[in-house]
């Protein structure tokens, strides 16, 4: 029996979403810019798409098609630069990003932007008192993220967009407001978050991957990242992959359906896992707080969709790998991360040493996951920790 916790890194397909991928394949293929009737198909299917994402935003706002929260975060990012350099050269983020973010900053700051990264406390929680301080004229945009992909934690973005706000108030200025939702939506009620800017990811909650969406607050026009025939209103040009709009737009209907209750089950499954392995072992860590929460308004709290334990005495990417002999697939970090031969800056962001890290194990967990599956987990991962910390006592 496989069991599969890697759903931060990407999740299963719904099986509606993939039949009617599949359906959708082979009876609406046409190019939805084409004026014939296969054309004005694939163009109504995008429309309803964008009716169903649209609900699960904030109903003053636009939606945008793209491939995925890399494309979203970077648009988010180099298209605001582009629009407001003029006006200021300063961007704040935090040091718990993911490198979706990370890396558009890094290439700004290369073009001669100051780029601030935000310090986390040793939950990996966003220190606010830290972006008040950053908050001056030079800024155009705050970008932080919603849920760490890697803790779980969720983050300070309410208050962090009020400080902006009431900053913007009192002195002036238009400061805009992205936070990468990629880890909360379809998971997470966003419909009352005031953001300028909000990106998703298909693949994270059981959509296709390769597709993805940016909300925009109306009123508010961005230079296209990626420009030619002009689809999507002018913001993101290339033939719209219909069949995986369709899917993402199913996907959400899907995920929101009875939001309440597939929180509540991921919490007990988060909670079973968790008490199985502290019941078993001694000698590890909960990065990020044990309470875990659901609602945006939640900071500070895990959300349960994700358990990042560290392993003392043992190496994450071993215990992986013994894993993955018994059909239990887990990570030990960001997937985008996972080639690269260095510490998770998000952990070392909140204080951990070169120990704590080589011994993480996240575990990220969906709505298809049951307590069966955490008992199994939770006995395999402990007789595989047990076995190395007795190899290591030789050694």
């Amino acid at each position: 029996m496989m069991i599969y916790l890697d759903n931060s890194a990407t999740t299963c397909q719904y099986e509606e979403v993939t039949e009617l991928i599949y359906k959708l394949s082979k009876e609406a293929f046409g190019n939805p810019s084409s004026l014939h009737m296969l054309g004005f198909r694939s163009a109504e299917l995008i429309r309803e798409a964008r009716g169903q994402v649209s609900k699960a935003f904030p109903a003053n706002g636009e939606i945008i098609f793209n491939s995925g929260g890399t494309e979203g975060d970077n648009t988010a990012i180099l298209s605001t630069a582009r629009k407001l350099r003029r006006r200021g050269n300063k961007i704040i983020t935090s040091k718990i990003e993911h490198p979706a973010v990370m890396e558009p900053c890094k290439k700004l700051a290369e073009d001669g932007f100051e780029i601030c990264y935000l310090d986390v406390d040793n939950t990996g929680t966003i220190k606010l008192d830290c972006l008040k301080e950053e908050l001056d004229d030079k800024v155009i945009l705050v970008t932080l993220m919603a849920v760490n992909n890697e803790t779980g934690m969720i983050q300070p973005i309410l208050a962090a967009y009020d400080l902006v706000k009431d900053y913007n108030k009192a002195n002036g200025t238009n400061i805009l407001f992205h936070t990468d939702a990629v880890q909360a939506f379809g998971k997470m009620n966003l419909r009352s978050v005031p953001f300028d800017l909000i990106t998703i990811s298909g693949h994270k909650f059981h959509a296709p991957k390769g597709v993805g969406a940016m909300y925009v607050k109306s009123g508010l026009k961005l230079p296209a990242f990626i420009t030619g025939g002009g689809q999507e209103n002018g913001n993101r040009s290339g033939t719209e992959n219909t069949q995986g709009i369709s899917g993402l737009g199913l996907a959400t209907e899907l995920a929101y359906d009875n939001l309440a209750e597939k929180q509540r089950h991921i919490i007990n499954l988060n909670n079973r896992l968790r008490e199985g392995l502290m019941s078993e072992l001694d000698d590890i860590i909960v990065n990020g707080t044990i309470d875990m929460g659901v609602d945006v308004s939640d900071y500070g709290k895990r959300f349960p969709s994700v358990l990042n334990i560290s392993f003392l005495g043992a190496r994450g990417e071993v215990i992986l790998h013994t894993l993955e002999q018994d059909e239990i697939f887990v990570s030990t970090g960001s997937a985008c991360s996972s080639h690269k031969n260095s510490d998770s800056h998000v952990l070392a962001a909140m204080g951990l040493g070169h120990k704590e890290i080589e011994g993480a194990i996240r575990f990220s967990i969906s709505e298809f996951n049951t307590l069966e599956e955490m008992d199994e987990a939770a006995a395999k991962v402990s007789a595989a920790v047990k076995r190395f910390r007795r190899l290591g006592s030789f050694r």
